[in-house]
């Protein structure tokens, strides 16, 4: 089911049991717009399915926010324009060369190439997996990109992140609503889970130019103003006490800063901050 976020919003919240993430849809008097193409064909099925029960205008454009299994492999349910920056689109054509029947599916686990979980989605989620092919993107935009849907323009903009090198967000002016994707999180480097700590402060400055309201996250749905500024607090007093790969020293600086313990969450930043000064190292 398709949650409604204003008369020309709608998401189909994210699924963590079957790591489905959250997809979009914007609607113009024109043309509609998606945001993110689903894990599988069949989570692209799901979601058109939902669409159909609405009156809304054609889907012209998909745009992938960045170029991780789950938020493209549907792409090619879609008959519409595929929008990507240049470099996600570098990076999913990577994957156009891939096979996915069983046995080269269990080589690319076995490589590191793909997760366990993205191979049990495919298994289960993807008829005709073994004549798949990904298809090819059709428009690649380097920084930053304007599409109007009829009186209802998204900024589509490529940001720095914490998660990958590769992340877009989405902007609607005049609802104030932003899609973030999964820009804000962190990611798992030789098996250390870890915030990029250089690109923080880099990345909140590129999301925070934009005047939104509310924030659509690829694995946490929907988050508002105030949401979000506790999320930013907790990262930034988090990355201030993490200076070397010393967890110790970076708690007890937490403590001096800020006279008092972590709270969970940022006991769980400063260990990711920790990680991140640990891969540094290596």
């Amino acid at each position: 089911m398709l949650n409604k976020l204003s008369d020309t919003i709608y998401y189909l919240a994210n699924q963590e049991d079957r790591e489905r993430p959250t997809l979009g849809l914007i609607c113009g008097d024109q043309y509609s717009l998606i945001i993110d193409s689903g894990n599988s064909t069949q989570h692209a099925k799901d979601f058109l399915q939902e669409i159909k029960k609405l009156n809304v205008p054609p889907v012209r454009y998909v745009v992938i926010t960045h170029a991780h299994w789950d938020h493209f492999l549907g792409m090619n349910e879609f008959d519409a324009t595929v929008i990507v920056n240049s470099q996600t689109y570098k990076m999913i054509n990577e994957w156009k060369r891939y096979s996915f029947d069983d046995i080269s599916l269990q080589q690319y686990v076995k490589s590191n190439q793909m997760s366990t979980m993205c191979m049990k989605t495919i298994q289960t989620d993807m008829p005709n997996r073994d004549s798949f092919k990904l298809n090819s993107p059709d428009v690649i935009f380097e920084n930053t990109l304007s599409i109007d849907l009829g009186n209802k323009v998204c900024i589509l903009e490529k940001i720095k992140s914490t998660h990958t090198d590769d992340s877009t967000i989405i902007y609607i002016p005049d609802e104030k609503v932003i899609f973030l994707g999964d820009c804000a999180y962190g990611t798992t480097t030789n098996s250390l889970f870890h915030y990029k700590q250089s690109m923080l402060l880099p990345m909140i400055k590129d999301i925070q130019k934009f005047d939104a309201e509310m924030f659509l996250l690829g694995h946490e749905s929907i988050c508002d103003s105030n949401e979000m500024n506790i999320y930013w607090e907790e990262l930034t007093s988090a990355s201030r006490v993490v200076k070397s790969t010393s967890l110790e020293k970076a708690i007890e600086l937490f403590k001096v800063e800020n006279n008092r313990d972590p709270n969970d969450n940022e006991l769980f930043f400063i260990k990711a901050f920790v990680n991140d000064h640990i891969i540094q190292s290596q």
